[in-house]
């Protein structure tokens, strides 16, 4: 069965040659290197956990082995995802496009429109990683467990509880503020500390800055009001913010990128898109879109991470 393709256009002048879709949310967590990356993993990674007591003890004659060593591990097993498109190419007979199917009774695909679709299938497939890198549950097909699911069930990872009635431009301060003072002595100076934020945090303290913060000035900062942001990088009490767009509304994770892992067989699976014209194979007028890939997340510490949500 193909699947379902409705075209509602009607020819009215000239084509201008160029599809468009609704804007897809960018997969910036991969894209910008946020996390670590581990590709290669055909079915899952061991990672290791080594913990231990004070180690330095009071020195004496003997060898006195009294410290505690515990070695604990946590599993990486990315799942296996796929895109499996069918469209006819009778539908584009009457399209705007059918010219550029050819002339003969054996057509293809309109190649513009076949880039697009390229295109359009593997921004689809870095969204729906994007989403499911950070809020993803495990039980939903399509998706798989994300860093908020894992980090939730995780007894060891430090809680802050969100504000009640979300964060704003007028609260975002103190709630970064409340995120800072758990992150744990150790870690506050570690130079991959980040503090993942979702889209609403990001804008909140971006318009806090620009004014909207009792402690800020109504001219925001160096008196340019809104106008002072214009896309760089943010930070808070010396720690790198991260605009991670998969992140649920209010959330935000503190974490070094060291200890958060995205696990994949190939890299470039997440890129490579199939599209196979079914002329040849069965004889249809078929066109099958297929796209398959690993991906999974895990992370190391719990105890290193602090959940505000």
């Amino acid at each position: 069965m193909a699947t379902t393709n409705s075209i509602t256009t009607t020819y009215a002048g000239e084509f201008a040659g160029q599809y468009i879709s609704a804007a897809l949310l960018s997969g910036t967590t991969l894209d910008n290197g946020l996390i670590t990356i581990k590709p290669n993993i055909k079915f899952k990674e061991v990672m290791k956990k080594v913990a231990s007591d004070d180690i330095v003890k009071d020195a004496s004659c003997d060898f006195d082995p009294t410290s505690t060593l515990t070695l604990t591990e946590r599993i990486l097993q990315p799942d296996f995802q796929q895109v499996n498109l069918q469209l006819c190419k009778a539908d584009f007979h009457n399209d705007w496009e059918a010219v550029q199917m050819g002339y003969s009774a054996f057509d293809s695909l309109p190649p513009s429109f076949a880039d697009f679709l390229i295109g359009h299938v593997a921004s689809k497939v870095a969204q729906r990683t994007e989403n499911s890198i950070w809020s993803g549950a495990a039980a939903t097909g399509g998706q798989f467990g994300g860093f908020t699911e894992l980090l939730t069930a995780d007894g060891d990872v430090t809680d802050v509880a969100a504000v009640g009635g979300g964060v704003n431009s007028g609260n975002v301060i103190a709630q970064l503020g409340a995120v800072v003072d758990a992150i744990g002595s150790s870690l506050y100076t570690s130079e991959d500390m980040f503090i993942y934020v979702s889209q609403n945090v990001a804008r909140s303290y971006v318009r806090a800055l620009g004014g909207f913060a009792t402690n800020v000035g109504a001219a925001g900062i160096n008196a340019d009001g809104t106008q002072w942001y214009t896309g760089g990088t943010l930070s808070f009490d010396g720690i790198k913010i991260a605009v991670a767009n998969g992140l649920a509304d209010d959330t935000m994770v503190a974490a070094e990128k060291s200890n958060l892992f995205f696990g994949t067989g190939l890299l470039a699976d997440h890129n490579e898109v199939k599209v196979i014209d079914m002329a040849d194979i069965d004889g249809s007028q078929n066109v099958r879109v297929v796209m398959r890939f690993t991906a999974g997340v895990q992370y190391g510490i719990g105890s290193d991470i602090v959940l505000y949500s």
